[in-house]
């Protein structure tokens, strides 16, 4: 009989009869063998009810629940666990065999590629840090690259950075010859945000110099530090020639006001001609669904390109929005919490993927 035709009911009707068989057999065995079987089943019902007893002891129920705990233990850490695996087997290369004639971070938006570009290394060596395969990173590296290719770090410019945290990009920026203004948000939204709490949150100056980028003189002569909320930017800060900001945006509350603060420190806080450069967060899983408001946003691709259409209609010149193909290999890998310091281009937040990108405009000169 074909196996597709032997239903449950097939499977029902052989197994009774079976069983039938079997009993019809012990009822015709002679008197003593038939005694003999039934000794023999009493005695596997004694040494179930044995283990039965064994199991439910004490010490037996304290290794049974340290067993749950450990499995539960390996499940909760699965996912972390897989992720040292796949990043151990990850090759990260520190010197850049590309020519230095290919376009440099020509996309807006996070890509292996910009790191194994050899100008990648020579901007981290002006911030001092070490060449990483992390996002974060590549922000101040996206801004500082940005305001130098507009011919913004010089003498005499003035620039001012919003949500600055611990960055090392005002000194940076002073180590060039601009004057920085480097503002974060007023201690009790640093403090209900969680950012002082993290080491993300700057209160006073001292906390932003690096004396292997700018001696501290003059760190002191060209930064200053002040409060500021980046929803109701104060009125006296205007007339720069540069802002910046790296993925703050993003936790101003919803979508639209991210959005307003981008228009705001163009329109507000740039002389004319100045130029913007911000970054936040990409969401890369869809086009529509997204985390709309609340303490962390998520732009889609349809809310950046929104923001450089209402930037355009103002009369500001802004680069296009456009997504980096996935050209590496390190382009596919997506970070798992808990976060690595490297690779991490793209990660896993509630049930989207996202990434960093950066806008970039300069203001109409009227």
């Amino acid at each position: 009989m074909s196996i597709k035709n032997y239903t449950p009911f097939r499977q029902f009707a052989s197994a009774y009869s079976a069983i039938l068989a079997i009993n019809q057999t012990i009822i015709k065995l002679p008197g003593l063998q038939r005694d003999a079987l039934h000794d023999a089943m009493r005695g596997s019902e004694q040494a179930l009810v044995g283990i039965k007893e064994a199991l439910s002891s004490d010490g037996a129920e304290s290794e049974v629940t340290a067993l749950r705990a450990r499995i539960e233990a390996l499940e909760n850490t699965f996912d972390e666990r897989v992720a040292k695996a796949i990043r151990d087997h990850i090759f990260l290369p520190t010197t850049s065999h590309w020519s230095r004639d290919k376009p440099f971070m020509p996309f807006s938006s996070c890509s292996a590629a910009d790191f194994l570009h050899p100008r990648y290394s020579d901007l981290c060596a002006v911030l001092d840090h070490p060449l990483m395969f992390h996002r974060k990173l590549w922000e101040w590296i996206f801004v500082l690259h940005h305001l130098e290719q507009a011919g913004m770090l010089q003498d005499g410019k003035q620039g001012v950075g919003f949500g600055v945290g611990k960055e090392r990009l005002p000194a940076a920026f002073a180590s060039r010859g601009a004057s920085v203004l480097a503002t974060d948000a007023p201690p009790y939204i640093g403090i209900s945000s969680g950012w002082t709490k993290t080491g993300q949150h700057s209160d006073n100056l001292a906390e932003l110099k690096y004396p292997s980028i700018v001696p501290d003189a003059d760190f002191d002569a060209r930064v200053s530090h002040r409060f500021c909320d980046m929803n109701a930017i104060d009125d006296d800060i205007a007339g720069f020639d540069f802002t910046w900001s790296c993925c703050c945006l993003e936790h101003l509350g919803s979508l639209e006001a991210g959005i307003q603060f981008i228009l705001n420190s163009v329109e507000k806080t740039l002389a004319d001609g100045g130029v913007a450069v911000h970054t936040t967060e990409l969401n890369l899983s869809s086009n529509d669904d997204t985390i709309e408001s609340g303490h962390t946003v998520l732009y889609r691709h349809r809310d950046l390109i929104d923001v450089v259409s209402r930037l355009r209609a103002l009369g500001h010149d802004v680069k296009p929005f456009i997504i980096a193909p996935d050209s590496h290999v390190l382009d596919f890998h997506v970070d798992l919490p808990p976060y690595a310091s490297s690779p991490h281009l793209k990660m896993r937040f509630d049930n989207y993927v996202t990434t960093s990108a950066g806008i970039v405009v300069r203001k109409s000169p009227h």
